[in-house]
């Protein structure tokens, strides 16, 4: 079993994880891409003290770049979609 600070890598703050969690009480986070989703939940439940309801879990490629006539290629990672349950709550920009 690895580490739960080595499986989440951190949270993904975009507008559709915005729009998931306002809706639809779903966070994402950016994961270890060769964590499942057993070590995922165990891992939100632990340092956040949240209870997870499902972990969907996709893999994402990476896009490739030009700089002039060179080319190169972003690293492919992992993205989580953590559903908690009913009345649970979890904020990242609390403080802010």
């Amino acid at each position: 079993m690895r580490n739960i600070y080595e499986v989440l890598q951190g949270p993904l703050l975009t507008e559709k994880g915005t729009l998931l969690k306002e809706k639809d009480n779903k966070v994402l986070f950016k994961v270890s891409k060769n964590a499942n989703k057993i070590e995922i939940k165990n891992a939100v439940e632990s340092i956040f003290k949240v209870k997870v309801d499902r972990v969907t879990t996709m893999n994402c490629k990476g896009k490739k770049k030009r700089m002039g006539k060179y080319e190169g290629k972003r690293s492919d990672w992992k993205k989580a979609i953590v559903t908690l349950k009913e009345g649970e709550k979890l904020d990242f920009i609390e403080g802010v």
